[in-house]
Formats: structure tokens, sequence, C-alpha cells
């Protein structure tokens, strides 16, 4: 991200607003995500939820229509893009509740379908979601209120107890419970 210089701020200061309605337009064009951005920013009928729900959409149609020769590598694929998805739906919103909320989404989606792909010989399924895990628990304890934590505990605990289940080794350190201070 470039910082933006005094000398840049004051030509935009001096820009007609019909000259700045061009720049903000034709930039919206060339960047989907300013777009979403700006969206989201000015027009009050676009709301979080919608936002929200449109990100979700995306992710239950990534996971859900993946295939290919090896369904776990086809899944491990969409569920990078799930993330990425998830990340820009951050930049756009900048709503950590919600992030958090897309998180458990595309695990509930993940648990619900897809844990049989656990016990594939190719372990990357089974290692994203077990990082895609912690990094939701972090993002809770970071980001949310202690009084949020207990909202979570018991899908989290359930989630941590599915992973712990299978005989696999993982590289990453995950808690057996979900603690709430």
């Amino acid at each position: 991200m470039p910082t933006i210089s005094p000398a840049f701020r004051q030509a935009v200061k001096k820009l007609s607003d019909k000259e700045k309605e061009a720049v903000i337009l034709k930039a919206a064009r060339r960047d989907a995500e300013l777009y979403d951005m700006l969206r989201f920013e000015l027009q009050d009928e676009v709301t979080l939820e919608e936002v929200y729900e449109e990100a979700a959409d995306k992710i239950h149609e990534l996971l859900l229509n993946a295939s290919g020769r090896s369904l776990t590598k086809a899944l491990t694929k969409a569920l990078r893009k799930a993330m990425k998805e998830i990340a820009r739906f951050k930049r756009v919103t900048k709503e950590p509740k919600a992030e958090i909320d897309l998180h458990l989404y595309t695990l509930r989606l993940i648990f619900d379908n897809f844990t049989g792909q656990f016990d594939s010989y190719y372990k990357g399924f089974y290692t994203a979601t077990a990082r895609l895990l912690l990094r939701t628990i972090q993002l809770i304890r970071k980001k949310l209120h202690e009084d949020y934590h207990l909202e979570y505990k018991s899908e989290l605990d359930d989630f941590l107890q599915q992973i712990h289940s299978r005989p696999k080794h993982l590289t990453v350190d995950l808690p057996q419970e979900f603690e709430v201070e």
C-alpha cells in the first residue's frame, strides 16, 4: 500500500467534483475490490448482511463444486480460494465478528460434508482445515470480547475433537479444547 504524499493530497483537493467523480468511477471499473469497498461504504442499501451472504455463497459454491481426479487436492485448492474470499471480505468490510463468522461457516461446511477426506493419503486438506481452525481460534481470542468466547466454545470444541480423533500427525499445534478466559 503506497503512502499518500502531501503533494498528492493537494492535487486531489484541487480537483473539481466532476473530475473526482470521473477518477473514482475509472478506478472502480478497473478494480473489483475497490468497487465492492466503495459500494459498501457509499450505498446505504448495501448492508453488511448482503456482503456477508455474497461471500458465504461464493465459499459454499467453491467447496461444494470442488471436483477433480483427486477430490482431496481439489478441496485443498477450493479451501485456499475460500480463505482468499474471506480475506477480501475483511478488506471490504473491516468487520472482525463477520470475518470470524465466515471462518466458522467454512469450517461447518467442511465438517458437515468432507470429514471423510481427512483420511485420504494426501493430508493437505486435513492440515489446511486444522490451520483454519487454529486461525479462527486465534482471531476469536484477539478480536472479540470475552463474552463471545462462550458463544463459540461448544462448536469449536466439537471441531477440535473431530480433528484430534484422526490418527494423522499434525504440524499445527492445536489445543485439545477452546479455553474460555
